[in-house]
């Protein structure tokens, strides 16, 4: 096994520059959610020309590439779509342009997350290469929508396309790092009624922005009280957004709405969340209405996937098969124990796993702290260690099911 690795290893330092010519092409064409047809065509290009056995564009515009023919089905995921850019004044180079110099490569989407783009298609060239998928077929997803859905493009590949695959690969970054989980989260919105009257006498009217007040304060409150967990953490709630209506500025606000991003630990779900909003006291006294956002934005393609921005946390254990199989070949290729860790923010995990069971586990280049951010960049030495670490996952999955089934026996 030591022999394969080396060979692992030198392939993926072989690949170096063209993974980095690949990733600054993505980089270069725009890519935000539901406007992502173009990169989703330069990846095409990239897996024909790596050698993949099978490429389909499924009708959400999701990017599908398959290498080799076994029964064991193993999928490996990017999102392929990026927020927008934000101010360019805090920027120090463009953005789609990027910025290149012998250790990171910089731009929107550098680490979140088509640098996993790269490594993965890199990755399964390098296991053509060498023979490694054995009785696997392994499965590369550029998916779409992600930043603007998280798990809605999984929602598709599993209940439209058919797919399941024993586990999944998730690449974003982890700075590396393995992870096994994440949060959940929520998009949730509170509205106050009021009635609208002039401004010069407020008394005649009944203000909604005042009911929403101490709806405020209590949430603040909620938020410190809410579940822990040891390896996930706690949940949170964050007011997000603010909105009134009135018939102009010199009027009594007629309505108010609130935004509420709340994060899901281990143990809390939809229902859960909501019944805390419903209960509390300056809720019930203003009558607020609580509810779950939806989400029903076309894809690029013009397709809409309605879906609930309810989205569940997961996790999977230290001892689990998928989780042991990434340690043995961190372990076997770069000859130290990785970190097993989390994310703090969401993926498309939360429809995996957190809705449809499969098993998720995580490495990425790139580093999270990168995401959103302007200056964004990953490190070309963590895009190959990812394609070589991806490249030997079948090899390993073999190994640590084999294993399994014989400590059955015994």
């Amino acid at each position: 096994m030591d022999a394969v690795f080396n060979r692992v290893r030198e392939a993926a330092e072989k690949y170096r520059a063209p993974m980095s010519r690949f990733l600054r092409d993505l980089i270069a064409i725009k890519s935000e959610s539901c406007q992502e047809e173009r990169v989703i065509r330069r990846i095409k290009e990239e897996m024909e020309k790596v050698g993949f056995d099978r490429i389909d564009i499924d009708p959400f515009g999701n990017i599908l590439g398959y290498a080799g023919s076994g029964p064991r089905l193993i999928a490996m995921d990017a999102h392929i779509d990026t927020v927008g850019t934000g101010q360019l004044a805090d920027w120090h180079f463009d953005p789609l342009k990027g910025y290149e110099d012998d250790e990171v490569i910089g731009g929107r989407g550098a680490s979140d997350q088509k640098g996993g783009m790269a490594s993965l298609v890199y990755g399964v060239r390098i296991m053509r290469e060498l023979g490694l998928t054995g009785d696997c077929t392994v499965l590369v997803t550029g998916t779409v929508q992600e930043e603007d859905c998280d798990g809605l493009c999984w929602r598709y590949i599993l209940g439209e396309d058919r797919v399941r695959p024993e586990f999944v690969v998730i690449s974003e970054p982890t700075g590396g790092r393995i992870h096994r989980g994440q949060r959940g989260r929520m998009e949730i919105e509170v509205t106050t009624r009021g009635r609208s009257c002039h401004g010069s006498a407020p008394e005649r009217g009944d203000n909604a922005i005042y009911k929403m007040a101490p709806i405020l304060l209590e949430l603040r409150a909620l938020h410190e009280n809410l579940a822990g967990h040891p390896f996930l953490g706690k949940g949170s709630l964050a007011v997000s957004e603010i909105f009134s209506t009135s018939p102009s500025r010199c009027a009594v606000a007629d309505s108010c709405r609130i935004s509420i991003d709340r994060r899901l630990t281990a143990g809390e779900d939809g229902p859960l969340a909501l019944a805390q909003i419903e209960n509390l006291p300056a809720v019930r006294a203003a009558g607020a209405r609580v509810a779950v956002y939806s989400y029903a934005r076309p894809s690029y393609t013009g397709l809409v996937y309605p879906t609930e921005a309810c989205f569940p946390a997961w996790l999977i254990g230290e001892d689990h098969p998928v989780c042991r199989t990434l340690v043995d070949a961190y372990q076997g290729l770069f000859q130290k124990e990785p970190v097993v860790d989390k994310w703090t923010f969401s993926t498309n995990g939360v429809s995996i796993m957190g809705r449809h069971g499969i098993p998720c586990i995580g490495f990425g280049p790139g580093h999270e702290d990168q995401a959103h951010a302007p200056d964004e960049k990953t490190w070309k030495q963590e895009l190959v260690d990812a394609a070589a670490l991806y490249a030997v996952i079948p090899l390993v999955y073999r190994g640590v099911i084999q294993g399994a089934d014989q400590q059955k026996e015994v």
